[in-house]
């Protein structure tokens, strides 16, 4: 008799949008001075990593700035990414926006209402506004989630 092996298939249902909170933040500072300003509200520690590189239209290479942390848990990761390289955006539909605060909570620990008093609190921001990622249509977004 052969002996036959069986094949359990499991489908893990994931969904990488509800993990991720966008926050739009309009800041006149430096994108090194806002991530200290984060770190000390917050107690994270956000530091300089790779940028976001991307080909525009006219194919030159853009390099947006990002700050990252993952040391608070390994559920949570918080970005900075700059919106704006030279006269050209990330998000070219958020030209408002200097600077956007991605944060992925996979356990959904923290409130976004809290996150948005708390960044107000902070002098050298202007404006917070809440990305709702849902609805939003970029090509510019998938560098943000990954």
């Amino acid at each position: 008799m052969k002996n036959i092996q069986r094949i359990t298939r499991v489908q893990l249902k994931i969904n990488q949008k509800d993990d991720f909170k966008f926050l739009g933040i309009v800041s006149a500072e430096p994108d090194y001075k806002l991530s200290l300003s984060l770190n000390k509200k917050f107690r994270i520690s956000l530091k300089n990593i790779i940028p976001v590189k991307i080909t525009n239209d006219n194919g030159s290479e853009l390099a947006f700035s990002r700050f990252s942390d993952s040391s608070k848990s390994p559920d949570v990761v918080f970005n900075l990414f700059s919106n704006r390289s030279g006269k050209s955006f990330l998000l070219n539909k958020l030209k408002n926006i200097d600077y956007i605060f991605q944060i992925q909570d996979a356990e959904n620990e923290y409130n976004t209402e809290q996150i948005i008093a708390s960044l107000r609190e902070i002098e050298s921001i202007n404006a917070v506004f809440n990305i709702d990622i849902n609805t939003f249509k970029d090509k510019n977004i998938q560098y943000l989630t990954q």
